[in-house]
């Protein structure tokens, strides 16, 4: 019998990595090819310069020397990331609040799905859009700056697009829209993954709302909130459609909205694949090395 069972195993692991192979293949061709083709790109000279094309010529590691030399690695990735941070704080406390909201069945709050279905949709609706919307909204003559100077709040229209901070704001006011429903649902499923009976007996010994939330929900969340904030760094990291509208592409005022992937289009656009090859390792890199400082800042020996 046990012979028997070990050949039935056998044939059901057959299936299984029969049903692998149009992941696999799929990876290979979209994925793993494309991406050890740029590192290869990398490492070579390759650009247009006006009618003419030069290279590709083996230059080394000369393309990653001259993308640190030039130093707008650095501006660019510190656009990329206090913008990500200033829509992501607000994102995972509403989010957090929401969650604890709908999942808490002492609340008995009506119409759950309806407010779950309207606080999703946002991420539903496509950055370019909504982009637009911003633009059409805060722009010198748009809405924003009539119902203000109807007001009498403002004397003379405030040019939003013109301002660092005003700029940054609005694609992380814009990120928060869009990614706040969708990180909601995240927690909201973690939150009702718990143990009820885990909160039935904190009650029993008098613990507060507040401290259950801190001392019980908070704990039990820490792998779903590793998982949103590495995801959420991953988005951010690659931010583009959202200031490439705003700023129509050029990562105005002072350069302050412009990211790392806006940056990396502009090589692209301008046929540079051995510095656009370069920059995308070096994101590779970045982004592989920020997760991991997540992951490690929010483990725990428990």
């Amino acid at each position: 019998m046990p012979k028997n069972q070990n050949h039935k195993a056998v044939r059901y692991n057959k299936w299984g990595y029969l049903f692998l192979i149009p992941f696999v293949v799929v990876y290979l061709i979209f994925q793993f090819v494309p991406l050890v083709s740029t590192i290869y790109n990398s490492f070579f000279e390759n650009y247009r310069s006006g009618l003419m094309q030069i290279g590709p010529r083996f230059v080394g590691f000369d393309n990653y020397v001259k993308l640190f030399q030039d130093g707008d690695i650095w501006v660019y990735l510190k656009n990329t990331m206090i913008m990500w941070i200033m829509g992501f704080v607000p994102q995972i406390l509403v989010s957090l609040l929401l969650g604890a909201w709908f999942s808490n069945p002492s609340l008995r709050l009506k119409g759950k799905r309806f407010f779950k279905t309207v606080i999703y949709l946002p991420n539903l609706i496509m950055a370019s859009a909504f982009a637009m919307l911003f633009f059409t909204l805060f722009s010198d003559g748009g809405p924003i700056n009539a119902m203000l100077l109807h007001a009498g709040i403002l004397k003379s229209a405030y040019s939003f697009f013109s301002h660092v901070w005003s700029t940054r704001t609005l694609v992380a006011l814009l990120n928060f829209l869009m990614w706040f429903g969708n990180t909601t649902i995240l927690l909201m499923a973690g939150m009702m993954g718990i143990d009820a009976s885990l909160y039935e007996a904190a009650e029993v010994d008098g613990a507060t709302a507040t401290q259950i939330f801190f001392r019980i929900t908070l704990p039990l969340l820490r792998p779903i909130l590793i998982y949103v904030m590495i995801t959420s760094l991953i988005g951010g990291i690659q931010m583009f459609d959202v200031p490439q509208i705003l700023t129509n592409g050029t990562g105005d005022p002072m350069r302050s909205t412009m990211t790392l992937i806006m940056f990396l289009n502009k090589h692209l656009y301008s046929k540079n694949f051995g510095m656009g090859g370069a920059l995308s390792v070096c994101l590779f890199i970045i982004t592989g090395v920020l997760s991991l400082i997540v992951f490690r800042f929010n483990k725990t020996k428990d």
